[in-house]
């Protein structure tokens, strides 16, 4: 790689007697294949647990860490996954696994997302050819894949929670071993993390660590260096013990002297270190430290170990780190190779991708802009996933009416409850796994006051690699049963438009979703329009059977319909638009005339439209075979979406032949 590709170098920031920071400056690795040789293998390849790594000397771990940074970036152009997460998070993992006795100790990752070299000194290092497939290995960590996986995760924040509750567990239990959190910055956001640090400091747990990664590289190197040298000097024995003695000589002086110490004390506290809202909510701050200085990294876990031990936790330690750190394309944009797919190590390029049609987000975003622009009171929300959503896009139009209020999901809902109760209309948009976060704020402070919210729901249905967290299989079910809620899904990316605009033209709770991925390569109509609320849409009228499709099933549902008639039977497809409110008129004008009725969503089968369809069926006194096909009541895991889709059975034409059999076999028994 070029010396223009590399981030500048960072001039010398700790002390003469240290040796010089490596950050921003480390050169593209050389990825090796497996070398034939015996002695020239690298460390990381005969290392299958931790206890192995832990056999090593001291002097050994920093190689292993360049092993795990090397493979990573191999493994990993050629599959795809989560990259700078992992690439930022090496050194923190590695010693963690090399000071503290996992899985004895345990290690709770937030969300997951740099998991990978958690992955690699874990055994799994030979499983990363299958990552994301199906049958094949988690981006994320899982419970059942594991036994040094302790808690699973696809959302953020939830690492302290589960780990203060590790915590007593084994002091219930009389077990051994320390509970370590390594949380990033990023999900330090969430609230339920502060939530946990206020209930760890006030039991005063002591076998707690959390390990807070900081990659937004906020604090200047030069403070960085000299916090991480007093770092590591103060939580070293002596000093601790002298800190101990001054205590203890303090308790003895005057009333005034000790008042004015303790105000010295933290004058200085607050002038050399960030950590004083920790130390406010009852942990042991350590840091800033550099994350990526493997001997800095080491010293600090086993002093800390050692406060652990002797009865000082819960002890939180900063580590700044680098997203990308250690690959020059993903150090200047971490975003970027956040998560990828194949791509060249060398030049940092992504494999060619067949030219697609446009992404349901990036019609959401687009016409979002359209209207906003034509309307003053539009405003858009995001919950850290500006990208994810589209909304950059937004942002770079409109940036005074974008807001991103980190992964605070629960806030972000409010937020825009807020925005609403004075004349505003914003959008919230949020995948629909993550909106599940801040469901009672959806019932509570929007549809319980009837406030014009649109809920724009991105990733809804199937989302293939990513896996069980991240499936959006239950926002029908769960919006569905809110008073004032209208739900809605379009069949292709041109009705996205027009059921966007009829969402925000609503003067209440709206909640619109879609797929990942791209469209079907639907014609964009030039001007935006509302749909009357409610209004289905019959595509084709038949005698035999009713298909009624919702989403992106729609046009499967035409093709089945197709494919039906070609042997005679005569299948009517309707396009539902909504599952709330139901077009009652047309359903019910359906189920009077054909013989068998299908009901087909890429959502869960409990609960969702084709419990709402058999609802309105059952209130007008409707008695018909009915089949509902969705997705099962099991967790669906990562894979192909076509192949995921596979598993749940939402195979309409066996299910319309099914079905009319059972109805001829029926009639006929009636008839004998």
């Amino acid at each position: 790689m070029s010396d223009e590709n590399q981030p500048p170098s960072m001039p010398p920031s700790t002390p003469p007697s240290t040796p010089p920071s490596t950050t921003g400056t480390t050169p593209v690795p050389d990825v090796r294949a497996p070398a034939s040789e015996e002695s020239e293998r690298p460390l990381l390849y005969g290392i299958e647990r931790p206890s192995d790594l832990r056999k090593l000397g001291r002097d050994q771990v920093e190689e292993v860490a360049d092993d795990i940074r090397q493979e990573i970036l191999s493994r990993v152009s050629q599959t795809g996954g989560h990259l700078a997460s992992s690439l930022g998070a090496v050194e923190l993992i590695t010693a963690i696994h090399y000071v503290f006795d996992t899985p004895t100790d345990r290690l709770i990752l937030d969300v997951g997302h740099q998991g990978y070299p958690h992955k690699m000194l874990t055994g799994r290092r030979e499983d990363f050819e299958t990552i994301g497939q199906r049958g094949g290995m988690s981006k994320f960590l899982r419970r059942t894949e594991s036994e040094h996986d302790h808690f699973g995760a696809g959302h953020a924040g939830t690492s302290i929670s589960s780990a203060l509750g590790m915590a007593r567990a084994k002091m219930h239990q009389g077990e051994d071993g320390v509970v370590i959190a390594l949380i990033g910055d990023g999900s330090m956001t969430a609230g339920m993390a502060f939530e946990a640090l206020n209930h760890a400091g006030d039991l005063g747990e002591k076998n707690l660590i959390v390990v807070l990664n900081d990659n937004e590289m906020s604090i200047d190197p030069n403070v960085g260096a000299l916090s991480s040298y007093l770092s590591r000097k103060l939580s070293a024995p002596m000093v601790r013990r002298m800190k101990g003695w001054a205590r203890e000589f303090l308790s003895g002086m005057p009333g005034d002297m000790l008042h004015w110490a303790r105000k010295a004390e933290e004058s200085l506290k607050v002038f050399f270190s960030p950590g004083l809202l920790f130390e406010a909510l009852g942990f042991r701050y350590v840091g800033p430290i550099q994350g990526h200085r493997m001997d800095i990294v080491l010293e600090t876990f086993e002093n800390v170990k050692q406060m652990v031990a002797d009865g000082s936790g819960p002890v939180l330690i900063h580590a700044i780190t680098e997203k990308g750190h250690g690959y020059g394309p993903a150090e200047a944009d971490p975003l970027k190779y956040h998560g990828v797919g194949q791509f060249d190590v060398d030049s940092g390029k992504f494999a060619a991708k067949k030219k697609a049609h446009p992404t349901y987000t990036n019609v959401f975003s687009d016409t979002l802009i359209q209207m906003a622009r034509d309307d003053e009171r539009i405003v858009a929300i995001t919950a850290a996933m500006a990208s994810g959503t589209g909304l950059d896009r937004f942002q770079r139009a409109l940036p005074k009416r974008f807001y991103d209020v980190g992964i605070a999901e629960q806030h972000a809902v409010t937020f825009a409850a807020g925005l609403a109760a004075e004349g505003m209309k914003p959008v919230a948009a949020i995948y629909s796994t993550f909106l599940q976060r801040a469901y009672d704020q959806v019932v509570h402070d929007v549809c319980l006051q009837n406030l014009d919210v649109t809920f724009a729901l991105d990733r809804a249905g199937l989302v293939g690699a990513d896996g069980a967290t991240h499936q959006g299989l239950f926002d029908f079910a769960y919006l569905r049963m809110l008073p004032n809620a209208v739900v809605m899904a379009p069949k292709d990316e041109n009705e996205l438009q027009h059921l966007l605009a009829t969402a925000i033209q609503y003067p209440g709770p709206a909640a619109i979703r879609f797929p990942r991925g791209s469209g079907i390569g639907a014609a964009l109509d030039p001007d935006v329009k509302e749909i009357v609320l409610g209004e289905a849409e019959l595509l084709r009228d038949g005698d035999d059977a009713a298909i009624l499709a919702i989403g992106n099933t729609v046009h499967p549902a035409l093709e089945a319909a197709g494919e039906l008639a070609a042997d005679g039977i005569s299948s009517a497809v309707l396009n539902a638009r909504f599952v709330k409110p139901l077009d009652r008129e047309r359903i019910l004008d359906l189920a009077g005339r054909v013989k068998v009725l299908i009901t087909v969503e890429e959502h869960g089968a409990m609960g969702g439209f084709g419990s709402a369809v058999l609802e309105l069926l059952a209130e007008e006194g409707v008695v018909m075979p009915v089949r509902i096909l969705g997705i099962p009541d099991e967790l669906i895991e990562h894979g192909e979406s076509a192949a995921t889709l596979g598993i749940a059975q939402i195979d309409m034409q066996r299910a319309v032949r099914g079905l009319l059999s059972e109805s001829r076999g029926a009639d006929a028994t009636r008839g004998d």
